[in-house]
């Protein structure tokens, strides 16, 4: 007896080496090296893909997420690309430009019920899906609203910009804080076009002319740009917000401790916000500046590249790992907005009363993507120093045409990228 049930045993093993070996593996890089709550959650995808057919292995590869990008440049000039890339959503178009990657072959059906801001398109082509949105809000305690007399913004109704002012004006005669306004300014990088680039949409200008790509004259230097450009330096000129000194703890704590009446912040600090004891935090809309309210949108992004050699297989992955289950999983774990309603409705913090519900909302309604070009990195990077210059004190007109003098060359050094 002990014979048969080793001889079983060693047969049942060999079955399972054998599916093994059948499986063709499919590499995929992803973002988040260091990162032990995202690192369990994608290879617990991965794990459950692996044993669930037997055609495909999905084999990954993390990398720290300040050197992803150079990461992936590098092997494609060297012709080094994985089957799967994660990609950031507004950096998507330029490595869709580039050849990197190939129009995602998934039925687009398939996605409909997807938040926005989570499909990575470029030329009407989808080129990558996200697990999850983020979103900002303007955060406020609402007993700070009644104590000041002010209206509790909605989506419907948001304040105005008369309504914002007279807010902060209210606050900061009260004499009770620090700085009214924290807009993040010790965050650099990405956090200027993603966070502040709806305001200047809002006032009516924008990074770049979205109806052609090919410049940026009359969106970042006309009226509607100047207008916000005086109201942004406006803000630092006067004693509103911290300026570009503001301390990273501040950034982290200000607003919880009370030292701060209002924040523009994103929902992946809701929850530590509301357990560093605010608990009658709520998560206002941006503001109206004339032109709507916005605020940005996409986040990271599954795409199959164009070297890949199996894109069924990598489909097949990225398919698998776009199941609501798993869009719920990383909502909870990492506290970002799941991509559908029916995800959402599985979560603790998004679905319907949940203290973070509000943000689907946000993003569902407000949300614009950020410049959909090739050229986006560039822009970014002008758009961040003008702002950061301009916040310090730098004449306002001067900087905006400097910023579009350099996205113009950028965009005719590259021969309009395709456009």
């Amino acid at each position: 007896m002990r014979k048969q049930a080793l001889a079983v045993a060693t047969a049942s093993a060999a079955v399972v080496a054998g599916l093994a070996e059948a499986q063709t593996e499919i590499s995929l890089w992803y973002h988040g090296a260091g990162n032990h709550v995202e690192g369990d959650l994608i290879n617990g995808i991965i794990a459950d893909f692996n044993a669930g057919q037997t055609d495909w292995k999905v084999v990954i590869e993390e990398f720290p997420q300040e050197s992803y990008n150079d990461s992936v440049e590098a092997a494609a000039l060297a012709g080094n690309l994985p089957c799967i890339i994660d990609v950031d959503g507004p950096v998507m178009p330029r490595w869709a430009w580039a050849g990197y990657l190939q129009p995602l072959p998934i039925d687009e059906s398939r996605l409909a019920a997807f938040l926005p801001g989570t499909k990575g398109i470029w030329n009407d082509t989808l080129y990558s899906i996200g697990l999850w949105d983020a979103a900002i809000a303007l955060y406020a305690r609402q007993s700070t609203l009644d104590e000041l007399g002010l209206r509790t913004p909605t989506l419907d109704e948001p304040w105005d910009k008369d309504e914002f002012m007279a807010a902060l004006d209210a606050a900061k005669n009260s004499g009770k804080y620090e700085f009214v306004l924290d807009l993040g300014m010790a965050w650099k990088g990405e956090w200027y076009p993603y966070a502040f680039g709806p305001f200047i949409q809002s006032f009516g200008g924008d990074m770049i002319d979205r109806s052609t790509y090919m410049t940026a004259e009359g969106a970042l230097n006309g009226d509607a740009a100047l207008a916000f450009g005086e109201w942004w330096q406006g803000l630092f000129t006067g004693g509103y917000s911290p300026g570009t000194s503001q301390d990273g703890a501040d950034r982290d704590s200000g607003f919880i401790e009370g030292r701060y009446a209002f924040a523009w912040n994103g929902n992946w600090a809701a929850v530590a916000t509301m357990d560093g004891g605010v608990d009658d935090v709520v998560f206002l809309p941006a503001p109206d500046f004339g032109n709507g309210s916005t605020i940005g949108a996409a986040s990271w992004q599954f795409g199959v590249t164009k070297t890949c050699e199996h894109p069924e297989g990598a489909a097949a992955w990225i398919e698998h790992a776009i199941q609501d289950k798993y869009l719920a999983a990383f909502s909870d774990g990492i506290g970002l907005i799941p991509s559908t309603p029916s995800a959402a409705a599985m979560t603790k913090n998004y679905s319907s009363g949940g203290p973070l519900e509000v943000f689907f909302g946000l993003s569902e309604a407000q949300a614009l993507v950020r410049p959909v070009t090739p050229g986006y990195p560039v822009v970014a990077k002008i758009f961040e120093k003008a702002l950061s210059d301009i916040a310090d004190g730098a004449d306002v007109a001067d900087t905006l045409d400097a910023a579009v003098d350099e996205i113009d060359a950028d965009i005719e050094a590259n021969n309009g990228y395709g456009n």
